[in-house]
C-alpha cells in the first residue's frame, strides 16, 4: 500500500499549490520576503513606526460552509474567512499586515478548492493584506467527501499611541453603526435549522427577500471594514473606541471596547434591519431576544467618537457606501449594553 491507497494524494497537492501560486503573490506587499511553498513565510515590519504593536486574531468560517458545500458555491466564503479575522484586527486600530489560512477537507477537489482560495485572495485585497502562506490538510475518514472546513489567522500593525484598547473611550462618546452586508457569518446553525424545519430549499425565493434565493442571501459575504476605517482615522476623525458585531451580537460585542466604569445605551429604531433578519424572526418564530443574542441585525460594526464628530463620522461613512447610523451614546454603568429587547 502507498499514501494515495490511503486516500492521500500527494501529487495532487503539489499540483493544487502551482495552481493557487499567482493567486497568492497577487496579494504581496512590499514587505513580504521570499515566496510559496517554504516552511514559513517571511514579512519585514513596515518602516515609519516608533514603538509598532503587532495585533493578532484567528476565526473561521462555521456553519456558513455546509451552505456553500450544499450549493457548490464556494467563491465568497474565503471573503468570509478574510473578514472576520481582519475586522477582529482592526478593533484595535490595526492595519492589517498579513494574512495564513488552514484548509482542510476529505479529497483535495482542485477547482473546489481553488475558489476558495480565490474568495481567500479577494478578501486580502480589500483589506490590503498580503496571503503569506497556508496549509492544506487532507484527510480521509475525517471528512466526508466535498467537505471542508477553514480557518484563518491575522496579523496587523499599530503605533502603540494609536492603540485602541478601551481607555480613550469617554462617556458621551456616540455609537456610529455601519451596515452589515447582511447575516456575515453568525448564527448559521440557527439559519440552517430554520431552514430545514420549515421545509425550505435553498433555491426558494421569498418575496421579502427581493426576489434573491436563500442561497444567495445567505452566502453573501461578510463586509471587510478596514480601508473605510483606516482612511477615516488618517483623515482625522477622532475614534475612541470600535467593534465588531459577530457571534453574540451587540449584546456581547458592543460592550467590548468600552473602558471601565462604562455602559452604552442604544435606540434600537434608530437604523434600518435589513429584511432578511425579520423574515428569520416571523419564519423561525424566533423571539426579538435570541435575534438580537445571535444576530448583527444589520449592524456588523460599530465606532465611538466624540459627540462633535457624530455628523462628520456619519457622513464619511456614507461617501464611501456604507450605511451609518447614530444608534447610542456612551454611559456610566458596568458594561452593561441597554435599550435591546430583553
Amino acid at each position: 500500500m502507498d499514501y494515495k491507497d490511503a486516500g492521500v494524494d500527494i501529487e495532487a497537492g503539489r499540483e493544487f499549490v502551482t495552481r493557487i501560486r499567482n493567486l497568492v503573490h497577487s496579494t504581496f506587499r512590499p514587505e513580504v520576503l521570499g515566496g510559496l511553498g517554504g516552511f514559513s513565510g517571511f514579512f519585514q515590519l513596515p518602516t515609519g513606526y516608533r514603538e509598532p504593536v503587532l495585533v493578532s486574531g484567528t476565526d473561521g468560517v462555521g456553519t456558513k460552509l455546509k451552505i456553500a458545500q450544499v450549493l457548490n458555491r464556494h467563491e465568497t466564503v474565503g471573503i468570509d474567512l478574510v473578514a472576520m479575522c481582519v475586522n477582529d484586527v482592526l478593533t484595535s486600530g490595526a492595519e492589517p499586515l498579513f494574512f495564513l489560512d488552514y484548509l482542510a477537507t476529505g479529497k483535495l477537489e482542485q477547482q473546489q478548492l481553488t475558489a476558495v482560495v480565490a474568495g481567500i485572495v479577494c478578501g486580502c485585497k480589500q483589506a490590503r493584506c498580503a496571503l503569506l502562506g497556508g496549509e492544506t490538510a487532507e484527510m480521509p475518514g475525517f471528512y466526508q467527501a466535498g467537505e471542508y472546513d477553514l480557518a484563518g489567522f491575522c496579523v496587523g500593525i499599530v503605533e502603540r499611541s494609536q492603540l485602541l484598547d478601551g481607555s480613550q473611550v469617554r462617556v458621551g462618546d456616540v455609537a456610529i453603526a455601519l451596515a452589515s452586508t447582511g447575516v456575515h457569518s453568525n448564527g448559521y446553525s440557527l439559519v440552517r435549522k430554520i431552514i430545514s424545519e420549515r421545509g425550505f430549499s435553498w433555491n426558494d425565493s421569498p418575496e421579502l427577500l427581493g426576489g434573491k434565493t436563500l442561497g444567495e442571501t445567505f452566502l453573501t459575504p461578510t463586509r471587510i471594514y478596514v480601508q473605510p476605517i483606516l482612511a477615516a482615522r488618517q483623515a482625522g476623525l477622532e475614534i475612541h473606541g470600535m467593534a465588531h458585531i459577530t457571534g453574540g451580537g451587540l449584546p456581547e460585542n458592543l460592550p467590548r471596547c468600552l473602558g471601565t466604569g462604562q455602559a452604552i445605551k442604544i435606540n434600537t429604531g434608530s437604523w434600518v434591519i435589513p429584511p432578511v433578519f425579520h423574515w428569520l424572526a416571523v419564519e423561525g418564530a424566533v423571539s426579538p431576544q435570541v435575534m438580537y443574542n445571535t444576530f448583527n441585525m444589520g449592524i456588523g460594526f460599530v465606532v465611538l467618537v466624540p459627540p462633535q464628530q457624530a455628523q462628520q463620522a456619519t457622513s464619511y461613512f456614507e461617501s464611501q457606501n456604507i450605511a451609518a447610523y447614530v444608534i447610542g451614546e456612551v454611559i456610566n454603568g458596568s458594561g452593561e449594553l441597554l435599550g435591546i429587547p430583553e
